[in-house]
């Protein structure tokens, strides 16, 4: 598991935190909680004006690595990952100053969560989006997918698990450019960097007061749906629905 931190050349105030954890940076538990702790770190450089998110490799997020829920026997893991969910996702909404979220490939489960609390996303023509959360055992990111998209397509998507693409949600205007795979890290640093040339405290105002006036409280959203995850599984119906990943086809 790899969170990095690097400053972008000719981007002065732009951090950019990179996740790289092969094969499809879906993250145990541990790698939930460094990812917020490198996102607040960036954040609470007085240096810092802007924070990009990216990911190496396919795809920018696959959510939560469930091999590591089906090897635990109790529910340790689920309950680790569940807080380190909340926390990732608490520390890019809560970041001191605007992060963009630079997403490629999948974009799922978790990384909604990720990628919905952003300020702002660049994505490749790739790049899809989706909660798969139904087909996994468990609920939860319908927070972060109401901020991506209309009321009545997010129900659907998340009854369906289905996937919308990059051009889709640029039509919804929750995408702010569609790229190129190869120009997707440019084109993300390029925004951060036309937000990083304003008034780093002005910057730092600006986010606060844009959190306080968002009509949806993120974090007890999600923490909400997560009550339910905990419910289907002392229930047994997460575990039964668990078991079946990797082994059916989708449709």
């Amino acid at each position: 598991m790899t969170v990095s931190t690097t400053s972008p050349t000719g981007a002065p105030g732009v951090r950019l935190v990179t996740v790289d954890h092969p094969p499809v940076n879906a993250l145990p538990v541990r790698g939930w909680y460094e990812l917020a702790d490198a996102v607040r770190a960036a954040g609470r450089d007085p240096r810092v004006r802007c924070v990009v998110l990216a990911a190496a490799g396919r795809g920018f997020n696959a959510g939560v690595d469930i091999k590591e829920l089906q090897r635990d026997p109790g529910n340790d893991a689920l309950v680790g990952v569940n807080r380190g969910c909340a926390e990732a996702f608490a520390a890019v909404y809560g970041c001191e100053v605007p992060v963009v979220a630079a997403v490629q490939g999948f974009c799922l489960g978790g990384g909604v969560g990720l990628a919905g609390n952003a300020d702002a996303i660049v994505a490749s023509e790739d790049a899809v989006f989706g909660l798969p959360e139904l087909d996994r055992g468990a609920l939860g990111a319908a927070t972060h997918l109401a901020r991506l998209v209309p009321q009545h397509l997010m129900r659907t998507l998340y009854y369906t698990s289905r996937t919308v693409t990059a051009a889709e949600l640029h039509a919804h205007g929750s995408v702010w450019r569609v790229v190129p795979k190869t120009a997707l890290r440019d084109a993300a640093i390029g925004l951060a960097a036309e937000i990083a040339a304003k008034d780093g405290q002005l910057l730092r105002l600006a986010k606060e007061a844009v959190n306080g006036i968002d009509p949806v409280d993120v974090r007890r959203g999600y923490r909400f749906e997560q009550g339910f995850t905990f419910e289907a599984n002392l229930t047994g119906t997460a575990a039964r629905v668990r078991d079946t990943f990797g082994t059916e086809a989708r449709p």
